[in-house]
């Protein structure tokens, strides 16, 4: 049986829709805090349980009977490494064997700057000192974030501004990252290893600014800014500068101190790790960036040219 934990996220929910290709629906156990939200799952056989990280009571029953379990890291800056150490420790008492965590490029360097990695580095600690077989998945940056997010943004206005410098990373498509995940899950791989999941090209942003350009036909222009002008261009549309528990009156999920360590990295060459685990674990070459930004281009605003 296979756990999926955060089961009704977007990345857990594609990684169900992964594993149905192969696996019958009756061996996965989805949990989640809303179950209701994954009743069609439920309707095909899988078995469907409520389980709450910050509530370590109802997590080992909700994991009974798993023999692996996909660890999808959750969001809360500051809260997840506790939200994580439950989950393993339940895990563990439930008699999981293994545990698959998708951590992030660079967790692996202490001297990363980048505040996300911090977290990510403790999960890991915990589960290589757990006794339980892992696999831990440094997912690059993904190539949506930039593709749906970004570019938009980028084709309206002409403009793309960061702090990123000429730094570069192996942005990856989600997609991929997903089939590593199912991949693991069903016996890939080599137990009691960090994989960094990457995809086929390490790029800077100006790079992917000019594919915009190409793709979109409106030139955007690629504008460096410093780590403080970045904090101030996250300041004034309302980001806040640290995590909070409820980041809902944020435009955006993310602090700015995440983002701005982030951007810093990449800049500094901490991100820029690349790797075949794609083609390795899935048997399937990585999506590079150019199709990414293909495919989400059809969802893009008329350029400022148009």
């Amino acid at each position: 049986m296979i756990i999926i934990s955060g089961a009704s996220g977007g990345f857990g929910r594609s990684t169900v829709s992964k594993l149905l290709e192969t696996v019958p629906a009756e061996n996965l156990i989805l949990t989640t805090r809303t179950p209701e939200k994954l009743s069609e799952y439920a309707a095909e056989g899988a078995h469907v349980r409520f389980a709450d990280y910050d509530k370590p009571e109802s997590l080992e029953e909700a994991f009974a009977g798993g023999e692996s379990m996909l660890l999808i890291s959750t969001a809360r800056v500051g809260s997840r490494v506790a939200q994580h150490r439950n989950a393993i420790e339940a895990a563990k008492t439930a008699g999981v064997g293994k545990v698959v965590y998708t951590s992030i490029i660079g967790a692996g360097d202490e001297e990363n700057p980048a505040i996300v990695t911090l977290d990510h580095r403790a999960t890991e600690t915990d589960l290589r000192n757990s006794g339980l077989r892992w696999n831990v998945l440094r997912d690059s940056q993904y190539a949506e974030a930039l593709a749906d997010m970004v570019a938009p943004a980028a084709v309206a206005t002409g403009e793309w501004a960061a702090n990123s410098a000429e730094g570069k990373v192996a942005l990856v498509s989600r997609d991929d990252c997903v089939a590593v995940a199912a991949a693991i899950l069903q016996g890939a791989g080599v137990d009691d290893t960090a994989y960094n999941i990457t995809g086929p090209d390490l790029l800077s942003y100006r790079e992917v600014a000019a594919m915009i350009s190409e793709i979109s036909g409106t030139p955007v222009e690629y504008k460096v800014l410093s780590d403080d002008e970045n904090f101030k261009q996250w300041d004034s549309i309302g980001v806040p500068r640290t995590a909070l528990d409820d980041m809902s009156s944020s435009p955006i999920p993310w602090c700015s101190e995440d983002m701005v360590t982030f951007g810093r990295a990449i800049r500094e060459g901490y991100m820029a790790d690349m790797s075949d685990a794609v083609l390795e674990l899935t048997g399937t070459p990585p999506i590079s960036m150019y199709e990414v930004l293909k495919r989400s281009s059809v969802r893009w605003p008329a350029g400022i040219s148009a």
